[in-house]
């Protein structure tokens, strides 16, 4: 006869034995470093029982931890010859290459996707316990309105599944490219709803944005540090577009004048930040 403690170990060792699978792309040899990738898959495991298979795709795995497995960047295979210059406009491998029927062998296994500026502050283990079937998953975009947009540095599907994104974009990258530009989000957004009427959506508190809900009001910048949301049950800080997570954590909007985004002129008055010290006793 099984005793109360000897199924609660049985459970317990039965839920740990569970494995997941997590995904991020680092294309290029500058702009994200292997100790991105590394920080992202140390965050992940110490906020999960779960087992996980973390994997990364890229062209330059030097550096990465030994443990984290490592695939070639997915590509357009079958695009339109016609348009080949138009399949390298902006980045389209991160909403249309990663929807490959057969990405990194991983067919008809549901993956995790994180891109590489998350930071993770909460426990992900009922994240990962969240999908059901294999409906596709994604944050709600802080930025627009009604339900139609999906924030993609998390997002969830089963491969095999999105094939049909990839091959619309090799077959058509010019008429893609001249509808969404940089907007590679809402082109992913926009096949989901064409195929399933709609976005399945994250539960609201589970993420939240660093330049939406953690910055306060333009005019108090100068006198009041960033802040953690105090959301209950909040897994994810996404620190997409700027201020990134290193110069967010030394108070810099932008530490590369370079760059076209670097604050100019009018823009200083409210692109600016006190340093979110915080972010480094998270993000290791």
């Amino acid at each position: 006869m099984k005793t109360k403690t000897s199924e609660n170990k049985n459970q317990k060792m039965t839920s740990s034995a569970k494995k997941y699978n997590v995904i991020c792309i680092k294309w290029g040899p500058t702009y994200y470093g292997p100790d991105d990738v590394n920080k992202l898959y140390s965050m992940i495991k110490r906020n999960t029982k779960y087992k996980i298979d973390f994997h990364c795709f890229t062209e330059y795995p030097e550096g990465l931890n030994p443990d984290i497995i490592v695939h070639p960047l997915p590509e357009f295979t079958n695009v339109n010859p016609a348009e080949k210059e138009w399949a390298q406009k902006y980045s389209y491998r991160k909403e249309a290459a990663l929807c490959d029927d057969h990405l990194g062998g991983l067919d008809g296994q549901r993956v995790f996707f994180f891109d590489l500026d998350s930071l993770i502050v909460g426990n992900l283990d009922e994240f990962f316990e969240y999908p059901k079937g294999t409906q596709f998953y994604i944050i709600n975009d802080w930025h627009s309105k009604g339900d139609k947009v999906g924030q993609a540095s998390c997002y969830s599907f089963v491969v095999g599944t999105l094939g049909f994104i990839k091959r619309y974009f090799e077959e058509h990258p010019k008429e893609v490219v001249e509808r969404f530009y940089t907007a590679s989000q809402e082109y992913l957004s926009g096949k989901v709803i064409e195929k399933w009427g709609k976005l399945n959506f994250w539960p609201d508190n589970w993420f939240k944005s660093f330049r939406f809900h953690c910055l306060p009001k333009w005019y108090l910048r100068s006198f009041v540090s960033p802040k953690i949301p105090d959301v209950k049950g909040l897994k994810m800080i996404a620190f997409h577009g700027l201020p990134d997570l290193e110069d967010a954590s030394k108070g810099i909007w932008c530490s590369d004048p370079t760059d076209r985004k670097y604050p100019r002129g009018i823009k200083k008055l409210y692109k600016h930040l006190k340093p979110a010290t915080w972010i480094k006793d998270y993000w290791k």
